[in-house]
């Protein structure tokens, strides 16, 4: 059994997508810092989704994505690996708090929180050479066939009455060793740890004759119930695909490759039926919203007229106004949200689950269209010569994969830009350790964007009351949105903390050598859906979240550039006196 610890003291968020934190489950954590580590699970010889390396040591792609989620969230972790039975006992025992890589199936459910899949596990029916090949779980009837205990293929064979005539092991190393040493005939393993245990161990009599014949959805695993632990995992699950690092470790240990960009004219071409009807209601809303502020601003003028005293009561109108205004378009995203968001996501959601089912069908069937093709001359398929359709089928494929993703993205943006939040958790925090967090999560866009970035982080800065998890979504949507105004990474970026003992104030400053923004974009800038970044995918909501994230603060956000010269932001926050301080 291989025990190992992991986790940061500080509180981590998202780089790229800020407002998904705001969807997120705000309550105080059950394992805060100071309480006991939260147990994670794992199977020991599961690779390369995780299991214990040379020295004992947990490893794999579900270690590395439970380690980067901890850090994120700023949880701390203690890895338990053992037999998988083992495992699914603990967590069911309470000596597990969680499983960092189980399959999800509706009988499992009955007991088992599952959170959102963070892959897809693709099981394959594997044989010695020579052996015939079979095309499915039913071609097995009658056969020896050997699986691991407790997995989710052994779960599925015996749902179809396999039952009696299976060999159970304890791993998918020792089911493949005795495939593999002429005992039984077929062994069910999923794909990747079958072929990363054939190279490892040698065992090059053996093959995958049936290379998918069930796609699994491979999740975290709590007790019925624990659903705010499960909410922590999932919460930081999102931040990490969002910013881009559980790509990155995808990448590492399953090699899965980026999809080439979606064009807006398939977007327009395949995803129509949804963004159509989307866009059409959603520019109704906003017309309904300029009605409503035009409205609001017709009595502000009136009783402007009516009052006429001073300035200070003329200010706090003109604020009543603002307010008004914000609530009116809230309440109607909200109404449009509600209704259209569910109904959007469930097909959508369908589409981004089956297709890779449909990927992986078309090149298991290519090579027997390849083999026509080369025996009979071109044919039709779909309407199509096929000499035509073998270019356009993969690249149809990839580009809806895409265009899919973006509308999830559009839709939850769109959620949380009609959510109305409140700041809780308000307590002392410090600033720099704030933005050193941020800099750290945001590291991988600044390398790309600049050979030249720098930080001042003040001395001795006094702390700052709030909540430290907001202020770190806008402090990256800072640095996220300087990296983008860059043209080239000959152009710098730095930012500096500074304490101002004469306003009573802490102030963090970020400065760019990009574009810059014209004059009559400057007060436009935290307005709701404004963006120059609508071609590559903006939304304009992230400096108005995080302006109004500022303001619950009782900071302020102010802006300075022109075209050429950069911009400079600056967000002021009021200083905790020693009094104050708890």
């Amino acid at each position: 059994m291989g025990i190992v610890r992991s986790g940061r003291g500080g509180v981590c968020a998202s780089g790229v997508a800020l407002i998904v934190l705001l969807i997120g489950l705000l309550t105080v954590p059950a394992f805060a810092a100071g309480e006991r580590p939260i147990v994670v699970g794992g199977d020991r010889d599961y690779p390369p989704y995780e299991f214990l390396d040379k020295d004992g040591k947990p490893a794999g792609y579900n270690v590395e994505l439970t380690r980067a989620i901890a850090d994120v969230m700023g949880m701390k972790v203690e890895f338990r690996f053992g037999g998988w039975s083992e495992m699914r006992k603990g967590l069911t025992g309470g000596t597990i708090d969680i499983l960092q890589g189980i399959s999800f199936s509706e009988d499992r459910s009955r007991s088992i929180d599952f959170s959102p899949p963070h892959t897809v596990v693709h099981h394959a029916i594997f044989a010695r050479r020579g052996t015939p090949p079979v095309g499915s779980l039913e071609e097995l009837r009658g056969k020896e066939v050997i699986v691991f205990r407790g997995g989710i293929m052994h779960d599925s064979l015996v749902a179809l009455g396999f039952g009696p005539n299976l060999t159970l092991t304890d791993t998918p190393a020792d089911a493949l060793r005795l495939l593999a040493s002429g005992r039984h005939d077929y062994a069910v393993v999923a794909m990747l740890p079958g072929m990363y245990l054939i190279r490892e161990l040698h065992l090059s009599n053996l093959v995958p004759v049936a290379k998918n014949i069930a796609a699994q959805r491979y999740c975290y695993g709590v007790r019925h119930g624990n659903a705010e632990l499960l909410a922590r995992f999932s919460e930081g699950l999102a931040i990490l695909k969002q910013t881009g690092q559980y790509q990155a470790i995808y990448d590492r240990w399953l090699g899965v490759y980026e999809p080439p960009r979606f064009t807006t004219e398939r977007l327009l071409k395949y995803g129509a039926m949804v963004l159509l009807p989307l866009l059409t209601v959603l520019a109704a809303t906003v017309v309904w919203s300029r009605t409503l502020q035009q409205r609001v601003a017709q009595r502000t003028e009136e009783l402007a007229r009516e009052v006429e005293e001073r300035k200070r009561a003329l200010e706090e109108l003109r604020l009543h106004q603002a307010r008004l205004v914000q609530a009116d378009k809230m309440a109607s995203l909200g109404i449009l949200v509600s209704g259209v968001a569910h109904e959007i996501n469930n097909p959508n959601g369908l589409v981004l689950l089956n297709l890779p089912i449909l990927r992986d069908v078309y090149l298991d069937a290519e090579e027997l269209l390849e083999a026509r093709y080369r025996d009979e001359g071109d044919f039709l398929l779909g309407g199509l010569p096929y000499s035509r359709m073998r270019q356009e089928i993969p690249h149809m494929l990839e580009e809806m994969t895409d265009g899919a993703t973006r509308i999830k993205r559009i839709v939850e943006d769109l959620k949380d830009f009609a959510r109305s939040d409140v700041v809780d958790r308000m307590e002392p925090f410090d600033l720099n350790a704030v933005v050193q967090a941020a800099v750290r999560l945001v590291e991988p866009s600044l390398r790309k964007a600049t050979f030249h970035f720098s930080a001042d982080y003040g001395e001795e800065l006094p702390l700052v009351r709030g909540n430290s998890l907001r202020i770190e979504q806008v402090v990256v949507n800072l640095l996220i949105n300087a990296c983008q105004a860059l043209p080239g990474t000959d152009r710098a970026i730095s930012l500096a903390t500074v304490h101002d003992p004469a306003t009573g104030t802490v102030v963090l400053t970020v400065r760019d050598e990009g574009v810059g923004i014209p004059p009559e974009h400057l007060s436009r800038l935290t307005d709701p859906f404004f963006t120059t970044k609508r071609e590559s995918g903006g939304t304009g909501l992230g400096l108005s979240i995080s302006a109004g994230i500022v303001q619950e603060h009782g900071g302020s956000l102010a802006f300075d550039s022109a075209p050429g010269r950069g911009t400079t932001v600056t967000l002021t926050l009021a200083a905790l006196k020693e009094d104050m301080i708890p």
